[in-house]
C-alpha cells in the first residue's frame, strides 16, 4: 500500500536533510504523478544562477516521491542505478519537475518485483523554469526491490536475561 499523501509529503521533502535543508516542494503527490519545485533562494551558485547540485537532487528525488505514492511501501524499496543530467541553459529563478508512471506500468513493476526480486525503470525528466523553458534533462534508471523475507521472529535465539 503507498503511504497517504501528508507523509508522503514530509519524507520527500524533509526525510533527507540535504534534501530539506535546500527547501524542495512536493506541489503534487498523487499516485502516478508528482510535480516537484526547487527555490532558486538559497541554491546558487557562484554566478547567481542554480547550482547544479541543487538540480541533480531535484532531478533525483521524483524516483522516490513516485515511490512513495504509488508502490507498495510495505512490500518494496527503490534505489536508483543510474543517472544522467544534461545543463541546457542556467537557472535563474525557481525550477519545476513533473514525472508520471500510469497505473499499468506501476502494477507491472511490482508484480515482476514480487516474482523476481526487482524490476527496473527507467524516468526521463524536463527540469523547467517558471517560463516552461527547459533548463536541464534527466534520465535515470531506478529499481523496485522486493523487502527480504526475514524469518519467523519466534526462531531466533536470545540469550537468557
Amino acid at each position: 500500500m503507498s503511504l497517504p499523501q501528508e507523509i508522503a509529503r514530509r519524507l520527500t521533502e524533509e526525510q533527507i536533510a540535504f534534501v530539506k535543508r535546500s527547501g524542495l516542494k512536493a506541489e503534487v503527490l498523487e499516485p502516478g504523478h508528482v510535480r516537484l519545485c526547487m527555490p532558486l533562494v538559497g541554491n546558487q551558485n557562484h554566478i547567481g544562477s542554480m547550482y547544479a547540485g541543487a538540480l541533480f537532487t531535484l532531478a533525483e528525488i521524483p524516483g522516490g516521491a513516485l515511490f512513495l505514492t504509488s508502490f507498495d511501501t510495505e512490500r518494496f524499496y527503490p534505489i536508483i542505478k543510474e543517472m544522467n543530467l544534461r545543463f541546457r541553459r542556467p537557472a535563474t529563478g525557481d525550477i519545476r519537475v513533473e514525472a508520471r508512471l500510469s497505473a499499468t506500468l506501476i502494477e507491472q513493476l511490482q508484480d515482476e518485483a514480487a516474482e523476481s526480486g526487482k524490476a527496473q525503470y527507467p524516468l526521463t525528466l524536463q527540469l523547467t523554469a517558471e517560463d516552461g523553458e527547459v533548463v536541464a534533462e534527466s534520465h535515470a534508471l531506478y529499481q523496485l526491490r522486493l523487502h527480504e523475507r526475514r524469518g519467523n521472529l519466534s526462531q531466533i535465539k536470545r540469550p537468557d536475561r
